[in-house]
């Protein structure tokens, strides 16, 4: 299974010359819930996450709303376990609707993108706060640049440069800018 050649087809991720929602300016930008439109094709990606998670002892996936909804649910039902999200409130995350983490429970965090660990970090101080065990981090792209206090489990591993607009290469050489488009309600 080629994970790339599946986030290219479905149009998860994207090249071209893109200025981030921090500033910066990149030539890759992922958005993943252009995977989950096709759950097939998410089934096959996350399948490669469930693998690496075989030998990983959870009772429940959680994952922080909205990227971390569907890969929770899609890892649970592939797992057998149970799925849950956070929900953003304030500066921080928490946990409603219903859902409970019991004490001593074991927790794997689940999220679409992994790169500064802010929403996972957020999740984390919720399921820890209930008296939940976090085990680790599986998400489809890890984009990360910096270790973790859990393990992450990732489809694929992403070095995605970022630069400054002053420095920005793709600048240089006259590439359009995108403003990619993330819609929010």
């Amino acid at each position: 299974m080629d994970v790339m050649k599946i986030l290219l087809e479905t149009g998860a991720l994207l090249e071209g010359h893109f200025i981030l929602t921090s500033g910066r300016h990149s030539d890759r930008f992922i958005m993943c819930s252009k995977l989950m439109m096709f759950p097939d094709k998410a089934e096959v990606v996350l399948k490669n996450v469930v693998e690496k998670l075989r030998d990983v002892e959870f009772d429940v996936v959680v994952g922080p709303a909205m990227g971390g909804v569907l890969v929770s649910y899609e890892i649970a039902r592939q797992m057998g376990k149970v799925a849950m999200f956070t929900e953003k409130e304030g500066e921080g995350f928490v946990l409603r609707r219903g859902f409970e983490i019991k004490k001593g429970q074991k927790v794997l965090i689940a999220e679409d993108v992994v790169t500064t660990g802010k929403s996972s970090g957020g999740t984390i101080e919720v399921v820890k706060a209930l008296g939940g065990e976090v085990v680790g981090i599986a998400c489809i792209v890890d984009r990360s640049s910096r270790e973790f206090e859990n393990p992450i489990y990732s489809a694929i591993k992403l070095n995605i440069e970022t630069y400054e607009e002053a420095d920005c290469p793709l600048c240089k050489k006259g590439i359009p800018l995108i403003k990619p488009k993330i819609q929010k309600s």
